[in-house]
């Protein structure tokens, strides 16, 4: 699709006269380490899932989310507690993690983004994200878009007339031992995988690992991935001693799920490589995938549609994405 709508980025409130979804509310997953999951709302691009890590410093939060309302919900979190968010770190580009960058840096503004470089990529010429602008503005014209879809396009061309939130004030390049507000991770850099450079990172002191998109739920994301190293970045998330791995959507995870999400991915790409119908490598993702959303007919048909879609975009561009750049 020309314009993703997983893609497209929120800088605004809700339409006047609509009321803002609430947002989920925190939970604890171990001790020092918080979830503000995303949501998945009809007609609207998702949120991802938010982890906030207690430091010596202050807060340091992971992944910002799309909305205001999830925006807001982080925010709320730090005034609730006190603290200030002493950092951000974008485990990678997509819009549902990047775009309240600029809502959190307005409230605390010597709290720095960490993220790779490869969102300066897909903003230049030709790049996956001024390329999906000039789509957005020709949707607006399409009389089958419902105010709510019209209302999701118009913020995600406000965020790109605002890209500068989306980049770095630290440019992340080297993996290994960082510490961010006072508090040590184990940081990782993928070569190619969910974007051209991901971030993922294990904490030691609480045995979380934050894994961005390298997991996510009702299915893999592909729009701008490279699948050869995706796998190889899950085998080395596995290799890591975890004990919750928390995706960049969807519920935490066990080592158990993670193994079974990890092997649905390679079966799922086997098949993509082979011959089988497209419908049968859907259904297959989607038996292995509806126990990890809780079961359920909404769930089986919800991951069978995604995995349908990705398998003939996968097979038209030789089992990758379009914008995969690895060699």
């Amino acid at each position: 699709m020309s314009f993703s709508i997983m893609m497209v980025c929120v800088l605004a409130e809700a339409a006047a006269g609509s009321p803002a979804p609430i947002a989920p509310p925190p939970r604890e997953i171990a001790p020092g380490v918080t979830l503000l999951p995303g949501a998945m709302l009809p007609e609207r691009g998702p949120d991802g899932n938010t982890v906030i890590f207690d430091a010596p410093e202050g807060l340091v939060v992971v992944d910002t989310g799309r909305h205001a309302w999830h925006s807001d919900a982080i925010l709320a979190y730090a005034k609730s507690r006190g603290r200030p968010v002493a950092a951000i770190v974008n485990t990678h580009w997509h819009l549902d993690h990047t775009s309240g960058n600029g809502r959190i840096r307005a409230a605390f503004p010597g709290a720095p983004v960490h993220a790779t470089g490869a969102v300066d990529g897909v903003l230049a010429d030709g790049g996956f994200l001024a390329r999906n602008l000039e789509s957005a503005k020709e949707m607006l014209e399409d009389p089958k878009l419902s105010e709510v879809q019209k209302e999701e396009v118009r913020i995600f061309i406000a965020t790109m007339d605002e890209q500068d939130v989306l980049r770095p004030q630290v440019v992340v390049k080297q993996a290994g031992e960082s510490r961010l507000a006072g508090r040590s991770f184990d940081l990782r850099l993928t070569n190619g995988a969910v974007t051209d450079a991901d971030i993922w990172f294990f904490d030691r002191a609480s045995g979380v690992a934050v894994i961005g998109d390298l997991v996510t739920l009702p299915a893999p994301f592909f729009e701008t991935a490279c699948p050869a190293d995706w796998r190889r970045s899950l085998d080395e998330v596995w290799a890591r001693p975890f004990r919750i791995a928390i995706p960049g959507h969807g519920e935490p995870m066990d080592r158990q799920q993670f193994d079974s999400w990890r092997g649905a991915f390679n079966a799922f790409m086997d098949c993509v490589a082979g011959a089988s119908e497209a419908g049968q490598c859907a259904a297959a993702w989607s038996e292995a995938a509806t126990p990890l959303m809780g079961g359920g007919e909404a769930a089986h048909r919800e991951a069978r549609g995604y995995a349908e879609y990705y398998v003939g975009m996968l097979r038209a561009n030789g089992g990758r994405s379009a914008d995969c750049r690895s060699r």
